[in-house]
């Protein structure tokens, strides 16, 4: 059977903590989820963390620390930090993470664009925190900045700390981007993209576009493996098409706060299992973390920092 690595996105910097009562916001509610998602058979654990009273994203460096020192003694999973941070995040906080850490993979995106969550606030009948509605209001004139310049310092980071990047994909002109920077020695191939899809501000989450977007890619760059993610009641439906495709699954809280239509998700272990049970429906078994190493040439567990 063919094998595919199984992501779960844990908690990212666009839902808060009034959509559902089991986003996980403290260390110890992060490791807890990783060391569930292991179990539950996800090679990776994309990683943002945010502050410990209040849930506000943040890149906090301890925080980073006491997630990845624990889970690294308690299992074998690998570790892919956020260089995305918190909307609003200064890009040198962002990158802060590869140079402490020393992770084995780390996302990097590739491209600017307007990354929009205000639509969503009419959802939410009650706030917990003063923080949550103000921040969510702010992205109707935000930009999420991620310019040449700055994609070839986080290359330069990363390669001196022997992270993989995983390059965010959220719209076409993004893969333009990247096959630019390879034509000039910035990237170099093999690349691993995750395509981020059903964003506002982004490239609507359908068949369609995934088609063209893994077309795009093979016609401009050709040599590369791809993940696909998927905002709410798109993040099953596209990953499946994924699967079908022969890339990678991206499930979790970050993405999608559900399990089915009007279930929450209790867990970003929940989501992984499903997705594993429709995988082997076709034939797809996922990936061990080991066997995803190998699969996208990552250094090892021995090489992160503690």
């Amino acid at each position: 059977m063919r094998k595919a690595i199984i992501t779960a996105a844990l908690t990212g910097s666009i839902h808060t903590p009034s959509m559902s009562p089991y986003l996980p916001i403290t260390a110890r509610q992060l490791i807890d989820e990783i060391l569930a998602v292991h179990e539950a058979g996800g090679a990776i654990a994309h990683l943002h963390v945010r502050d410990q009273k209040t849930g506000i994203p943040n890149a906090d460096q301890d925080s980073y620390r006491e997630v990845i020192t624990e889970v690294k003694k308690r299992c074998d999973i690998i570790i892919n930090t956020t260089t995305g941070g918190r909307l609003g995040e200064p890009v040198e906080k962002r990158v802060r993470v590869v140079t402490c850490m020393k992770p084995e993979l780390a996302s990097l995106n590739a491209g600017s664009l307007n990354f929009a969550l205000f639509q969503v606030i009419e959802k939410v009948k009650e706030w917990k925190f003063d923080w949550e509605k103000p921040y969510l209001e702010s992205t109707d004139d935000f930009i999420f900045p991620n310019t040449f310049k700055t994609i070839s310092e986080y290359l330069t980071i990363f390669e001196a700390n022997g992270t993989k990047p995983e390059f965010e994909i959220y719209d076409s002109g993004m893969i333009n981007n990247l096959a630019f920077l390879i034509s000039k020695g910035v990237v170099k191939k093999p690349v691993y993209l995750q395509y981020v899809m059903g964003i506002l501000g982004g490239i609507p989450a359908t068949p369609e576009n995934l088609v063209f977007l893994v077309d795009m890619t093979r016609k401009l760059i050709g040599d590369f493996q791809f993940s696909v993610c998927a905002a709410g009641q798109h993040q099953f439906p596209l990953c499946t098409v994924s699967l079908i495709m022969g890339g990678n699954a991206r499930v979790g809280l970050e993405d999608n706060l559900y399990l089915e239509k009007g279930v929450l998700a209790k867990s970003n272990a929940e989501q992984v299992r499903k997705i594993i049970r429709i995988g082997r429906e076709l034939g797809v078994e996922p990936a061990t973390p080991n066997e995803a190493r190998q699969l996208l040439g990552l250094k090892g567990l021995d090489n992160v920092a503690n």
